[in-house]
């Protein structure tokens, strides 16, 4: 009998005490997650959005070379 009353007392106060944690914010922990998720995530865009910039620029330099430089035509070299 008395066994019985020791279980269901510590049943009822494992119960209780999940409870209370289930109550409590999470505070700091969560807080810091999701903070250090958000860095990597801002990171993350920050870089690629440097690479489609720098890949612009090549890609810009690249045509304005093309078009300034002195080309010759095809034919001059065919006459060797």
């Amino acid at each position: 009998m008395n066994r019985i009353a020791v279980f269901a007392l510590l049943a009822a106060l494992s119960f209780s005490w999940s409870i209370q944690v289930k109550a409590q914010s999470d505070g700091v922990a969560t807080y810091a997650r999701q903070s250090a998720q958000l860095d990597k995530k801002a990171a993350k865009d920050y870089r690629k959005a440097r690479k489609k910039s720098a890949k612009e620029q090549r890609k810009s330099l690249k045509k304005a070379n093309h078009h300034n430089g002195k080309r010759t035509p095809a034919s001059t070299h065919l006459r060797g």
